[in-house]
């Protein structure tokens, strides 16, 4: 059987602080994760992830999977074993998803190959008569979804509505946007594509051009733009962040794996890591990266870049290991959850690491 060879080793420290928790595989963009993407497309035993490199010519496991990208793969299994060659050619006809603010820059993209993949030959749940259907066409919604009287505009992009997803009275929708299953939308919030809620989240304000990966909660007033949340975060009441710079210039965004900062664009907003937590009516700046299990608080504006299990925003104080435990147990059983043994001992490793780095 043909097998398509990923590797991501070269591109793990690119994307953190999302693969300091996943694999690149698990990245959420669309309504899949790059994972689910391509088993929907070559078949779940098609493809495998190598732990190291050599051996078989792989594939960069960043490469964003598209339907077009899948008939390619399959043209190059007609020839024969992948070799370099093959792969040189796949990459030139993909894109690869490098930095963070790729994931929100490409969501667009990824929102229409995955309506199309997960709604080709299916009919969707009735619109309720309540809810105000702008093309309804590019509307599909899953069994067991609730509707109250809401606005779904799907004009500049379809909209996807998982199972058991809910949206609220009031909402106003503008594809491209999914929220994936157990999703919610709250009463009045203001929503642009191209948007992904996970599943299990919530979302209410106003938010545009943003991917949360999965459990996360902004689900109060206050703006979030061209922004992407891990999972089990929490953004409290009035939390905002600034995703444009007053000058209209390039954003830049700190790069963890090397200590500088890169050019994201012209709007990036907030970029942070799993687990992680802000207080009420905290500010961030254009291009805040916050790493992993983050309690954030404090008077003024956050610093550009806040540290993984920081408590507070300055960077100094450490979240002690049973407060982060325990405070992230609590967050998880909010929504019928717990931690893992494994998801455990992954935050234990990015823990101690941490608190070996901090003291060099």
């Amino acid at each position: 059987m043909d097998m398509l060879i990923l590797e991501d080793n070269s591109c793990t420290h690119d994307l953190l602080p999302f693969t300091a928790t996943r694999g690149v595989l698990d990245i959420r963009m669309g309504i899949l994760t790059l994972r689910e993407k391509w088993a929907r497309l070559l078949g779940a035993g098609a493809f495998e992830l190598r732990a190291g490199r050599g051996g078989r010519p792989a594939l960069p496991a960043n490469l964003l999977p598209t339907g077009a990208l899948a008939a390619r793969v399959r043209e190059e299994w007609s020839r024969g074993p992948m070799e370099q060659a093959s792969i040189d050619r796949l990459i030139t006809h993909g894109r690869l998803i490098r930095y963070p603010w790729h994931i929100f820059q490409h969501n667009a993209e990824a929102l229409l190959e995955d309506f199309d993949l997960l709604t080709a030959g299916r009919a969707s749940e009735p619109i309720p008569p309540m809810v105000q259907a702008i093309r309804p066409e590019a509307i599909f919604i899953e069994a067991g979804a609730r509707l109250g009287p809401c606005v779904l505009n799907a004009s500049t992009g379809p909209i996807y509505i998982g199972r058991d997803a809910e949206i609220m009275d009031g909402a106003l929708i503008r594809g491209p946007f999914a929220a994936c299953e157990g999703a919610t939308v709250k009463m009045g919030a203001k929503i642009y594509g191209a948007t992904t809620l996970g599943p299990g989240c919530v979302a209410g304000g106003e938010i545009k051009n943003v991917v949360f990966f999965g459990y996360s909660n902004k689900g109060h007033d206050g703006y979030l733009g061209d922004a992407v949340i891990g999972e089990w975060c929490n953004l409290g009441a009035g939390v905002s962040a600034s995703n444009v710079k007053n000058n209209a210039g390039p954003v830049r965004v700190y790069h963890p794996a090397t200590g500088g900062y890169l050019e994201a664009g012209i709007k990036c907003g907030l970029l942070m890591g799993d687990y992680s937590r802000a207080a009420v009516n905290t500010s961030f700046d254009t291009g805040t990266v916050v790493g992993v299990c983050c309690h954030v608080y404090g008077a003024g504006i956050p610093p550009k870049y806040i540290p993984s299990f920081s408590w507070g925003m300055d960077g100094t104080t450490g979240y002690q290991w049973d407060k982060v435990v325990r405070d992230i147990g609590n967050w998880m059983k909010l929504k019928n959850q717990s931690l893992s043994e494994s998801q455990i001992l992954t935050l234990k490793h990015i823990f101690e690491a941490n608190k070996s780095n901090s003291k060099e």
